[in-house]
């Protein structure tokens, strides 16, 4: 007994050494990553962004004190957003949130709706709440309390027509991490205007089809045995994807692991959502196939937490997103071509 106690003991350590070790190389990479990012990349940022070297180095994850700076000049600024707009619209929010708490009449308040009500208050403060709850920052209280209601409270005076959706929590606190509160904003503003990020949030049933559809594509080509076992069930994109989708995977991965996949996101763009879906069906797919309808949406909606950097990319790298001769933006036009088309033969007006 104390024989195997000492062996026991013995190969302990070497697995506390080996992961020491592992993490002090790790450290060095990203120390050296940071000095490449810091020197040459970002001071010449448009001719270097689209090299193979930088796309690779990119592909290894970004050093968490560039990852914000990265993310906003990836993601863009084409809606022109100031500070002092943000300023602006933080200003009408806080004016609205005094309204509401000064009323308590049933009736609608001036221009605003009992919708708009719940969603600048309830909503958002219910749903702040349950932002990654064990890191206590973003609950009452906590340091980005406050910048996290701001920043969604700020938005819904934005973009009215997209109002507040529950999800949006998890994408600006990701962003609040890592970038000054009005830099946030913008980058959260820009990002939800994304044709794919604005047919989630505004729940527009026909974008989300096309994608759904064109996902089942690269499915069917990268993964068949697991799609003819989702087949068999009748399990549908929608069941998992959505609430992979509308958090960007902030809620449903670890969130050092859910950082990695927004670095290549913003690198790649949609595409690498859908890519991060199929890498996660890849990784547990042996699992899965021995499961039936209600053990999978049950899996995937409440993901492993051992789930690893390491084994999660290496399944994403193996996916293909090609179809034939058709990358994701070409399958997705044909998807959309197809749809139409079928709207038109099944339209009462086209047959008669």
């Amino acid at each position: 007994m104390v024989a195997e106690a000492k062996k026991r003991e013995i190969k302990e350590a070497h697995k506390r050494k080996r992961i020491m070790k592992e993490r002090f190389k790790q450290e060095e990479n990203i120390a050296s990553a940071m000095v490449i990012w810091i020197n040459e990349i970002l001071p010449n940022w448009e001719v270097m962004r689209s090299t193979r070297r930088v796309r690779e180095l990119w592909w290894q994850g970004l050093p968490p004190s560039v990852r914000g700076k990265v993310w906003s000049l990836a993601v863009g600024n084409e809606l022109n957003i100031t500070p002092e707009l943000y300023e602006i619209f933080l200003s009408r929010a806080k004016e609205r949130w005094k309204s509401f708490s000064e009323t308590s009449s049933d009736n609608d308040t001036e221009g605003i709706s009992v919708a708009d009500r719940e969603a600048s208050l309830e909503l958002i403060k219910l749903d702040i709440s349950r932002t990654f709850p064990s890191l206590y920052i973003f609950q009452k209280g906590g340091p980005y309390h406050d910048v996290l209601h701001s920043i969604l409270g700020a938005y819904t005076c934005y973009r009215p027509d997209v109002g507040y959706v529950q999800g949006m929590s998890f994408i600006a606190a990701v962003l609040i991490l890592n970038l000054e509160e009005a830099d946030a904003f913008i980058a959260f503003a820009n990002l939800l205007n994304k044709p794919c990020q604005l047919a989630f949030f505004r729940v527009d049933h026909s974008m989300m089809l096309k994608y759904f559809a064109t996902f089942e594509v690269f499915f069917e080509e990268n993964l068949s045995k697991l799609f003819l076992h989702f087949k068999s069930y009748s399990l549908t994109p929608d069941i998992y994807l959505i609430d992979w989708i509308f958090t960007l995977y902030s809620k449903s991965l670890p969130l050092d692991l859910a950082c990695r996949v927004w670095d290549v996101f913003c690198r790649d763009g949609e595409e690498f959502l859908f890519r991060t879906g199929l890498g996660i069906l890849r990784l547990y797919e042996d699992i899965l196939l021995q499961m039936d309808f209600i053990h999978i949406a049950q899996f995937l909606t409440k993901l492993p937490d051992d789930i690893t950097a390491e084994k999660l990319f290496t399944c994403i790298a193996a996916i293909q997103m090609q179809n034939s001769t058709k990358k994701w933006t070409q399958v997705f036009a044909s998807v959309t071509k197809d749809i139409k088309e079928g709207e038109k033969n099944s339209s009462p007006a086209l047959k008669s």
